[in-house]
């Protein structure tokens, strides 16, 4: 198939998907599928081999057959690109509209699990009434973060309420929506999952930061972080992370593709849903694509297997009556 991959894109990500996007595009080219390079500049701009793209709604990309959006972050990840996608009436990989704004909105993901009964850390947005009180009954530290942004920026980890404010200020630069979380102990547990009705989870692994906390430089950064897959964690606790994993992407809508990232208590008991990304990095050797590999499916697979549910979800999807 013609494929087209989306990198770049406006979001402080930009060069960690211009990264996805090389290797996805190669990953494809080893399925036997043509891989159509669109990059996507700083300023929203999108080229294909140093050429101007027109974009008309109903006409497709390119000639492209579906379109893989290696993007990640605000206007990547949220929705918007999504909804882009469906207006030229392709398909493609991912979640849809809805699903992608839910899960790259922190406030509205953690009221969906609370009012699921999923197991994860106190939260409180700021502004509502009585978030102050709710945050100080959550104990220190905590951790202020903006809503919609991904990849750490913009977060803080505050050690006393005398920091709160300026940890807030600090959020809200980056977005008007801003959250406070309890702390979590324990190991940060990661899983990859991947189908549409019928999803499978991958082997867990394990995230160890060497750094003071998974930050942005601890994640892109040469010898930021280290992956021990399988987790070391005991048999039922992996289990369980498998079991939440597939049981969160069902309720959230999510389709193709997740990372769900938890806090697994190191004594062998709970485990708490920190969040899922719609779009995780996707070189070799991201998280996503190594918990699959650890699990049996090489990375050029793993793209075929993307792009084969994003058709299997746009022809079904297509069949409804509007």
């Amino acid at each position: 198939m013609r494929v087209a991959v989306l990198s770049g894109g406006r979001s402080s990500e930009h060069e960690i998907s211009l990264r996805s996007g090389e290797s996805v595009a190669r990953g494809l080219e080893a399925a036997g599928h043509d891989a159509l390079r669109v990059t996507i500049s700083r300023e929203g701009a999108w080229s294909h081999e140093g050429a101007p793209v027109r974009l008309v709604p109903g006409e497709g990309l390119l000639g492209a057959e579906a379109a893989f959006p290696a993007l990640h972050g605000p206007f990547g990840e949220d929705g918007s690109v999504q909804g882009l996608l469906e207006w030229l009436n392709l398909p493609y990989v991912g979640s849809d509209v809805l699903a992608s704004a839910t899960c790259m909105d922190k406030l509205t993901l953690k009221r969906l699990f609370a009012q699921a009964g999923v197991p994860q850390v106190a939260f409180a947005g700021v502004g509502e009434e009585g978030w102050r009180e709710r945050v100080a009954a959550m104990g220190l530290p905590l951790w202020v973060k903006p809503s919609r942004l991904g990849s750490s920026v913009g977060i803080s980890r505050v050690g006393s309420l005398e920091e709160l404010d300026p940890a807030v200020e600090l959020a809200a630069r980056h977005d008007p929506r801003v959250i406070v979380e309890a702390h979590a102990g324990g190991r940060e547990v990661e899983c990859s999952v991947l189908g549409n009705d019928a999803p499978d989870a991958s082997l867990p692994g394990e995230v160890v930061a060497h750094a003071e906390w998974y930050d942005f430089e601890a994640k892109y950064s040469e010898g930021g972080m280290e992956l021990a897959v399988p987790a070391p964690i005991p048999e039922e606790q992996a289990a369980r992370v498998q079991e939440l994993a597939v049981r969160v992407f069902k309720l959230a809508g999510c389709a193709g593709l997740a990372r769900c990232d938890f806090f697994a208590d190191p004594g062998g008991g709970e485990v708490l849903v920190n969040e899922i990304n719609t779009m995780p990095g996707f070189t070799e050797t991201s998280v996503y694509a190594k918990l699959f590999e650890a699990s049996g499916i090489p990375y050029a697979d793993l793209c075929n297997r993307l792009v084969a549910l994003a058709v299997e979800r746009h022809n079904r999807t297509r069949s409804y009556e509007f």
